[in-house]
């Protein structure tokens, strides 16, 4: 619980402007992992200087971060959240596993930088993360999908 309470203590600036916070999300990302971009079909046309500015980065972007404020406030009991997210990234994205861990990252690097989110809030993050992805995994081998 303290894990959930310490990230969501800094959640307020990212739930006031979900697209500012996804945009710098998403092209970090997409900056510092450029084969994660590849698993988007819509912006794998975009220019690395094009995605900060992207409309539709943004929009993808605040999703990811308003489903993840979901995951926060479920305090671990996220399966209900959780199993619909996974089975639509298993059997239609086909998201492997460890680009979670890779945006994870990244959210906590943007929250230290505009958030607040201190070194203790970031290892918070990273622990509720590992949670969420270990269940997130397990849905996935039920799935069949091992990416």
């Amino acid at each position: 619980m303290a894990d959930f309470d310490m990230v969501l203590k800094c959640w307020g600036p990212v739930e006031a402007d979900y697209a500012a916070y996804g945009s710098l999300v998403l092209t970090r990302l997409f900056t510092e992992h450029p084969d994660t971009q590849k698993l988007f079909p819509k912006f794998t046309g975009i220019a690395q200087g094009d995605l900060a500015a992207d409309a539709g980065v943004s929009a993808h972007g605040a999703t990811v971060l308003k489903k993840l404020g979901e995951l926060l406030r479920a305090k671990g009991n996220h399966a209900a959240i959780l199993k619909p997210l996974a089975n639509s990234h298993a059997t239609k994205h086909k998201i492997p596993i460890n680009n979670f861990k890779l945006i994870a990252e990244v959210i906590g690097t943007v929250m230290g930088e505009k958030a607040g989110l201190d070194a203790g809030g970031q290892q918070a993050l990273r622990n509720v993360m590992a949670v969420v992805i270990t269940d997130m995994e397990a849905d996935y081998k039920q799935l069949g999908f091992t990416g």
